[in-house]
């Protein structure tokens, strides 16, 4: 129990009970939540810092964000925190009460804002009416966007809240629009809110759910901070990693019975899903844009500079893991990451030369963090493509770095890696098969995908085209990402999947074959 003999409506100035609840029950709380990332680190303190209202049809809540400080020398953390008060707990799931609390001797519970009704609609008719609501430090300003039908503007609308727990808090509205609300925040404007907003306000692509509308914290005269997103819903079956999975049972019962076959309709499916992810990416190329965000740019000596200092950050920390674990993997990826060990100078000569090596190919804004699993399979047998966030373990301004749309397309045939690799290495059905035949079917299967969604992902831009100069810088920055790709997924699997580290560690002996093809060319 917290009490103040001040006003809830007054919380803004009740700068004492904002110190006690920072320091007793949000500390509780935060910490059984699945959207506050810092659970694992050395928490030295809670502080809210700004506290914002939000006018309700009956009363006020507030969107307080607070600053979490660790101890173990790493930058600090904020986080939104919706905060309603209201008298008891009924229809209030578990998760959403905060504590118990009285103002000014009337009692009640305090509660996660995005559980109360009167908050999501604030929320929704916020963004809809495009509201600018000032507060002591900036504005909350609202902006709608094409996705949002005129007549959603004025009239009822249900809500409730998602009942998934995820990184983020999500609202449903009428069946019809998806809200986000950003739990960790950042100094700088969402990249998911620039992409989805810019693809539905600029281009025709309708393989995303559309821009509806933002939230965002102006402050005076520092960066804008994004702390909502509304998008019209898409009916959809299940993701496309879910869907691979299906058509794979197929593939793994013929294996099965000795017979290698792939349905044809599995090689529609990559080949529409290729298209699509061109056509998003055609819908980014934006050469007359008067955004420079969206401006097409050629591979300059800073972004060169950049990638290689990211990338060999990346190889010499995973490097280093790798030796740290040798002894205790599995002799098949003893054998795979010996061969990486022993060609450690290869692949610092082969990305070295992407320094000086002629580039006239150009980079656009990407998806980032492209997998099958941000690909939504839809009933009229049709692809959407979700969460342009980017890449979790990379800064805002990183994750808006232009990169050639190669990026997205390396992610995904990675991805195609994994699910073929996850299918018949983990399946009861395989588990007495002779493991030199998993490897070569699943190698096999892996290069039929990555070859035909290629092909159909190139087709679809036709040739040439100015992201694309020619074959020749295709194939040496495909190899340039999916290098860095596999490299990236082995730092996770050796950390924690060890019994899937021979998924990148083959990824990456791929590449380093083609390379040794390039130097005896």
């Amino acid at each position: 129990m917290i009490q103040s003999p001040i006003q809830w409506s007054d919380l803004q100035q009740n700068k004492q009970f904002l110190l006690d609840f920072s320091a007793t029950i949000l500390v509780r709380y935060a910490n059984t939540c699945r959207w506050f990332a810092g659970k694992a680190r050395p928490q030295e303190s809670f502080v809210v810092t700004s506290v914002h209202q939000l006018p309700l049809q009956n009363g006020v809540a507030f969107l307080l964000i607070v600053q979490v400080n660790y101890t173990d020398g790493g930058e600090a953390e904020s986080y939104l925190l919706p905060l309603s008060f209201v008298e008891n707990q009924g229809g209030i799931p578990d998760k959403g009460v905060i504590g118990q609390a009285i103002f000014a001797e009337k009692s009640g519970v305090l509660i996660d804002g995005i559980y109360d009704q009167q908050v999501q609609q604030a929320l929704f008719y916020g963004i809809a009416q495009q509201q600018s609501i000032s507060q002591n430090t900036g504005k909350i300003t609202c902006q709608k966007g094409k996705g949002l039908d005129i007549e959603d503007i004025n009239k009822a609308i249900s809500s409730k809240v998602l009942p998934v727990d995820s990184s983020n808090s999500a609202m449903i509205f009428g069946d019809k629009y998806f809200l986000k609300l950003y739990r960790k925040l950042f100094v700088e404007t969402n990249p998911e809110v620039d992409m989805v907003a810019f693809i539905t306000e600029n281009a025709d692509f309708q393989n995303i759910p559309a821009f509806a509308g933002a939230m965002i914290w102006q402050q005076n005269g520092i960066a804008d901070i994004t702390l909502g997103m509304m998008q019209r819903m898409v009916e959809n079956q299940k993701d496309s990693w879910s869907l691979t999975g299906d058509y794979l049972n197929d593939f793994m019962f013929g294996f099965v019975d000795k017979v290698f076959s792939v349905k044809e309709s599995v090689f529609e499916q990559v080949e529409l899903l290729a298209r699509r992810t061109a056509e998003m990416h055609l819908a980014l190329y934006a050469p007359d844009s008067q955004d420079n965000m969206f401006v097409p740019e050629p591979f300059t000596p800073a972004y060169r500079q950049f990638l290689l200092g990211r990338f060999s950050h990346l190889l010499d920390r995973r490097y280093a893991l790798l030796i740290d674990t040798y002894q205790s993997l599995e002799p098949e990826a003893q054998k795979l990451a010996w061969r990486f060990m022993e060609a450690k100078e290869l692949i610092d000569d082969f990305t070295a030369e992407f320094l000086h090596k002629p580039l006239n190919s150009l980079r656009i804004r990407v998806h980032g963090d492209y997998h099958l699993g941000q690909v939504l399979a839809t009933p009229n047998n049709d692809y959407v493509i979700i969460d342009f966030e980017g890449e979790p373990e990379s800064s805002i301004a990183e994750r808006k770095i232009k990169h050639s749309p190669l990026k997205d397309v390396a992610g995904m045939i990675r991805s195609y890696h994994y699910a073929v690799s996850a299918k018949l290495f983990s399946a009861s059905e395989t588990e007495h098969s002779d493991r030199q035949r998993l490897i070569v079917a699943s190698e096999r299967w892996y290069r039929l995908m990555k070859d035909t969604f290629l092909e159909s992902y190139l087709e679809t831009f036709g040739s040439p085209h100015p992201l694309f100069k020619n074959n020749a810088e295709i194939n040496y920055l495909m190899l340039i990402y999916l290098l860095e790709k596999a490299v990236y997924e082995l730092g996770y699997e050796l950390s924690y999947r060890p019994t899937w580290v021979n998924i990148p560690l083959k990824g990456i002996v791929e590449v380093i074959k083609e390379i040794e093809k390039l130097r005896e060319a």
